[in-house]
């Protein structure tokens, strides 16, 4: 493992500091990719039915628009919310502003650029200011549930803009919300080497934030920032101690609960850093593939949630883990069953519900909202377009 490290963190490029202020939309020009062959991924299923692409395709763009709506009501530059007791607008609105980017748009061309612009301003206007406590945390006072998972996933949408538009006054302002993320998310590093919801370090330590945390500093280092290479090789091992026997992952020494949403969201962070063969990834493929195939023999089709309790999170590192597999087929044969209950599942208006399993197969509806479950349905939707860098194998 250390071996691959070495490999893929490499010396990143230094940058300047300051946040800088708000900027009007960037006027400039990017190039934008071709919707159907993507950057480096192998386009809407290019050797599939052209109907299978032509439903993907739409299926994106009437949830793009929906999104697009969603913002237009906001007055604060957010994504809407479900529950209150579990409000997270900086995840949300990061994950709708990363949806965007995997559709297509860029903070300088596309048909949402002003929309993607709004998001990413309501995001660094909540970036907390060099000299400051917590210097670098991206964090809104309303948001009682995302906090430092909340804060990977901003510093990751902050990443992707700044690798699709880096040469623009947002670009410099995306550079040093960067750099200040980066030294929040080192700085907040556990003794064991993962991390909590709190921005400091603490005695407690959980693999979901551990592994979104890690998440946005791959998309750090492949924009050309530095980040420190003690701090990876800890949290790899911290994650590899999370597996147990079965393969399966825990969700942190203090919760030893494994689950197929959190041993898909560690496998995807092994293959983002470098990590592809060997016994702990083929026991956690095993265990997935066991997983999957006892609940879909234990559930009815119209189980809530697909019987998950974390339907949408756990279907993206699904498809991101299964599309980094060096054998393609393995994510052909997942998406050929899970590719249709997705299209099925999106409503008249070009929105997901935000529906879950809860306990005894109970209907959970509207926790995070229908902006959380129809963005991250438009990224699962996108990986094999490899719009967004984060998604280039």
């Amino acid at each position: 493992m250390s071996a691959a490290l070495l490999l893929v963190l490499g010396a990143g490029l230094g940058f300047g500091t300051g946040l800088g202020s708000r900027c009007a939309l960037d006027r400039g020009q990017d190039p934008l990719p071709s919707p159907t062959t993507g950057g480096g991924g192998i386009g809407l299923w290019d050797d599939s039915p052209p109907g299978r692409r032509d439903a993907t395709r739409e299926a994106i763009e009437r949830g793009l628009a929906w999104l697009a709506r969603d913002l237009e009501s906001s007055a604060t530059g957010n994504a809407s919310l479900g529950d209150p007791r579990f409000n997270a607008p900086v995840g949300v609105t990061a994950l709708s502003a990363l949806a965007f980017m995997a559709g297509g748009t860029t903070p300088r061309r596309g048909p949402y650029r002003q929309v993607l612009c709004r998001e990413l301003d309501y995001l660094l206007d909540r970036v907390t200011p060099e000299g400051e406590e917590d210097a670098g945390y991206v964090h809104a006072s309303e948001d009682r549930q995302s906090r430092m998972h909340g804060h990977g996933l901003a510093v990751l949408a902050f990443t992707q803009a700044y690798s699709l538009s880096p040469s623009s006054p947002r670009g410099r302002r995306l550079e040093a919300a960067i750099r200040l993320g980066i030294r929040r998310i080192e700085a907040a590093q556990g003794g064991g080497g993962g991390w909590y919801y709190e921005p400091q370090p603490y005695e407690l330590t959980e693999g979901s934030v551990t592994v979104c945390l890690l998440w946005a500093l791959r998309g750090a280092r492949n924009a050309g920032f530095v980040v420190d290479r003690g701090v990876i090789d800890r949290a790899l091992a911290y994650v590899g101690r999370l597996q147990e026997e079965d393969g399966g992952f825990i969700y942190g020494p203090q919760e030893p609960r494994s689950s197929i949403a959190l041993t898909a969201a560690c496998l995807s962070t092994l293959h983002a850093l470098g990590v592809y063969d060997g016994p702990q990834i083929d026991d956690g493929y095993a265990y997935l593939a066991r997983g999957l195939t006892a609940r879909e023999l234990a559930h009815s089709a119209d189980t809530p949630g697909g019987a998950s309790p974390f339907p949408f999170y756990e279907r993206w590192y699904l498809a991101q883990t299964y599309w980094q597999h060096r054998d393609e087929r393995i994510f052909r044969r997942w998406a050929s069953t899970e590719w249709p209950r997705i299209l099925r599942e999106q409503l008249a208006d070009g929105s997901w519900p935000d529906i879950r399993s809860g306990p005894d197969d109970t209907r959970v509806e509207n926790r995070f909202g229908s902006a959380y479950a129809t963005a991250v349905n438009v990224l699962v939707l996108s990986v094999p377009e490899g719009l967004l860098p984060a998604y280039q194998r």
